[in-house]
């Protein structure tokens, strides 16, 4: 079992329709879409399928939340920027933060609701394109020791006469 791993985060939000229109665009270049819907909740994720950020309605007040989602580079520029389209304001256009560590590359918007919402990548730049672009090496198949074959009856033929 692998421990310490976020499997989810949940976002109460005063504003639950406005939200909901910030967060389908804001995320929409990191891949994110709605997955599961009920009243007052919308559960959103990327590709494996799963929601792993949800926005819930809040009737009471709401405290300003941080939630960084990870991207390579390119899509943190096109989160930016989508976010800010939204509605989002700016808290950080994307770039380099030395001050975290060498390769840390980020983007800070706060949403309506004063949400600080980063996308941030640790790699050093070209590292991940670089990885996709190496061949893998195949692992070798264990091979089966080939199957016996019988050898066929041998039985004797009647001569026909």
């Amino acid at each position: 079992m692998v421990r310490g791993m976020i499997d989810h985060v949940s976002l109460r939000v005063a504003d639950f329709a406005r939200a909901l229109e910030f967060y389908r665009y804001a995320l929409g270049p990191l891949g994110y879409t709605v997955m599961m819907e009920y009243p007052g909740a919308v559960g959103m994720g990327g590709a494996d399928g799963k929601p792993d950020f949800w926005i819930i309605q809040s009737s009471g007040a709401t405290n300003p939340t941080h939630v960084a989602f990870s991207a390579d580079r390119d899509t943190i520029d096109a989160f930016h920027i989508a976010a800010i389209a939204a509605g989002a304001k700016d808290n950080g256009a994307p770039g380099l933060r030395p001050h975290y560590h060498a390769h840390y590359y980020g983007a800070f918007v706060l949403d309506p609701e004063g949400n600080n919402i980063e996308a941030v990548c640790h790699a050093a730049p070209g590292r991940a394109r670089a990885a996709a672009a190496r061949p893998r090496k195949a692992k070798k198949a264990a091979k089966k020791p080939a199957a016996k074959k019988k050898p066929a009856a041998r039985g004797r033929a009647k001569k026909r006469r």
